[in-house]
This record gives C-alpha cells, structure tokens and sequence, in this order.
C-alpha cells in the first residue's frame, strides 16, 4: 500500500523532524548487559523536552540484538540529545557488550498515527 498522487501524502511533512532507529547486535549472550546498560540513555531521555519518543525494543528473532526508535520535535532537539554527557558517554558505556558497531538511520517522519 503507498500513496497516490491525489491523497496528499507526496512532499507532505508532519513538522516533526529528527526521526530515526538505531541497532545495536549485542555479543552472544550479551544483550540483557547491553539493556541495562542502555538504561542510563532510556533515563535522559525522560528528561529531554524536544524527545518525542526513545523506545527500545528487543528484536523478535535475534535475542541478541536490540533497536532503538526515536522522535524528537525538530533538528535541533536531536542535536541537544546527541550533544548531552549522557550520550557522549553512552558508547564507552554499552561498547563492552556490543557484538559490532551499531547501524543507525535518520529519517523524516511524512506521517501517521501518532503524530
């Protein structure tokens, strides 16, 4: 199912920016570790006024890999989160329990349920 040119959806933008997911492949039988440890980035985020949504997800085949969802108000709130203490830290924090380096998307959202 995609969009036809009469529905509108084509150029449209919600006004949110800085959407994106990110994954990380723990070493085998390292994600409950990588969890705990991405604890302390799902905790700033809380606190973060331009984060719409931070989710992590553990993965429903691989139980060794987590994903992460993220939304926030605009470019500049994205900026803010990946410029806090707490995410500088976060690679040296979660780098002993990863299994590579983490793949990370950027996309803006055009729409949908929930924005």
């Amino acid at each position: 199912m995609g969009c036809s040119r009469g529905d509108g959806c084509h150029g449209r933008s919600t006004g949110t920016a800085g959407g994106g997911h990110g994954q990380g492949a723990g070493g085998a039988g390292q994600a409950r570790y990588l969890i705990a440890a991405l604890q302390g980035a799902l905790d700033t985020a809380r606190g973060e006024s331009g984060t719409i949504q931070y989710i992590l997800h553990a993965d429903a085949k691989d139980p060794d890999a987590v994903w992460f969802y993220e939304l926030y108000v605009d470019q500049a709130s994205l900026d803010a989160h990946m410029g806090t203490d707490a995410f500088k830290a976060l690679g040296g924090v979660i780098g002993p329990f990863l299994g590579g380096r983490p793949e990370l998307t950027f996309m803006t959202p055009l729409g949908g349920k929930g924005l």
